[in-house]
């Protein structure tokens, strides 16, 4: 999932520093491609402030237990994992700044050979240049923005190569990227009966690439759209905007955006406007402080109302991989409520480490471990059966869609839909 357009600006200083920071680059990155000793560093770099906080909080959980159950070991070499949090608590959510510094600190450690993250798609187009430069791979569990990976519809021009200066790819995801996200959402749209969807976006970079990918897959599906406007993050209310959009006779709303940019206020609103208008979500809003009241998220009366979705799929959905992660964590984690992305952390995690165990006696250089991560075929995994393709994308398509109860996201069924090509 998951920057703002003044991310460009962000990016290019992000991209200064980091070609600063971490030198020139020989085949194996310029921070030097082999690893001294037998200990390997995996970093991961996710919000842990604002209203990502519980996503974030809840990967890490999952990496943590991924790692623990492998004994923090992968032949000879001891694991050793640390947590980078990218927010700030001045912007309540992930910071360019920070994220910056995070990048620059794994690939300034020596010993580093992964990192998991960035949660948000933004966020990613300031990691992954530095930790290109320093050949470190990189796995994300949340991103879906397009223009990390590929040129296709939803992606910015010098997209994806002004990420790679090395001119090699370091990155892959494990969740769909947002072609495929954006025909699942409009496929829940015209099974609701929309006839005249609107489009609303946070401005971001995993935002605007979204809503372009929603208006693609709703005219794929018959009912075009009828506006895809940008929302201000920092706005009071939405009430203007809301009654624009009902001028216009919407009968269902797409927020295309993350939850940390007031989209529980902007669905207020929206609500307020159009008492009878559906509201969906992406999973940048699939989350409890979205809908759970009790921890600022929307009122309870508007949950029949608002519907999201994920990646995620039911626990009992899953192959018994799956189901003994979520058994595994219940255990670790007996106080907490598993999040949907607390299997991303895992699998992430998982994938890190069975790289890492694929590289062999070659464990301990990074271009190994890299190559490793992008020759992933047919891995039976806790997501079920998934490959890597020469992008960096996973080609599972599955989406989950949720509705609320009691304040949380609640799985409804699996949207199996077919992404717009252009």
């Amino acid at each position: 999932m998951r920057a703002t357009r003044i991310a460009a600006v962000f990016t290019m200083a992000a991209l200064a520093v980091g070609v600063s920071a971490c030198g020139g680059g020989s085949d194996s990155g310029g921070g030097g491609g082999k690893i001294s000793g037998n200990t390997l560093t995996i970093y991961s770099s996710l919000p842990l402030q604002g209203a990502s906080r519980v996503q974030g909080a809840a990967t890490v959980n999952g990496a943590k237990l991924a790692l623990k159950l492998n004994g923090s070991k992968v032949g000879k070499y001891t694991v050793q994992y640390k947590s980078l949090d990218d927010s700030t608590a001045q912007a309540g959510k992930w910071d360019p700044g920070q994220t910056s510094t995070n990048a620059r600190k794994a690939a300034s450690d020596k010993t580093t050979v992964l990192l998991i993250g960035e949660f948000n798609s933004g966020a990613s187009a300031i990691s992954i240049p530095i930790l290109n430069r320093a050949g470190i791979g990189q796995i994300s569990p949340a991103n879906t923005a397009v223009g990390l990976t590929s040129k296709v519809a939803g992606a910015e021009p010098g997209e994806p190569d002004k990420y790679y200066p090395t001119g090699k790819r370091t990155y892959v995801r494990i969740v769909p990227k947002d072609t495929v996200q954006a025909a699942a959402d409009a496929t829940v749209m015209k099974a609701d009966g929309c006839k005249k969807p609107f489009i609303l976006n946070d401005k971001e970079v995993y935002g605007q690439g979204l809503a372009t990918n929603a208006v693609d897959a709703l005219k794929a599906q018959g009912i075009p759209s009828l506006g895809n406007t940008g929302w201000d993050p920092k706005a009071p209310n939405y009430r203007t905007v809301a009654s624009s959009i009902k001028a216009k006779g919407a009968d269902c709303i797409f927020l295309s955006g993350i939850v940390n940019n007031n989209a529980v206020q902007l669905t207020k609103d929206l609500a307020s406007a159009m008492p009878q208008a559906k509201i969906l979500g992406p999973d940048g809003v699939c989350t409890s402080t979205y809908t759970d009241p009790k921890e600022g998220g929307i009122p309870a009366a508007l949950a029949s109302r608002v519907q999201c979705t994920v990646a995620t799929l039911d626990p009992n959905k899953y192959p018994p991989a799956g189901k003994k992660f979520f058994a595994a964590y219940k255990k670790a984690y007996p106080n907490a409520q598993p999040d949907p992305y607390a299997i991303y952390g895992y699998e992430a995690m998982s994938l890190a480490l069975d790289a890492v165990k694929r590289a062999g006696a070659n464990a301990n250089n990074r271009q190994d471990v890299v190559n490793a991560l992008f020759a992933t075929k047919n891995r039976k995994s806790v997501l079920g059966t998934y490959s890597i393709d020469k992008n960096g994308d996973t080609t599972i398509t599955d989406y989950g869609l949720y509705s609320i109860k009691n304040g949380q996201p609640s799985f409804t069924k699996v949207i199996k839909a077919k992404p717009v090509t252009k």
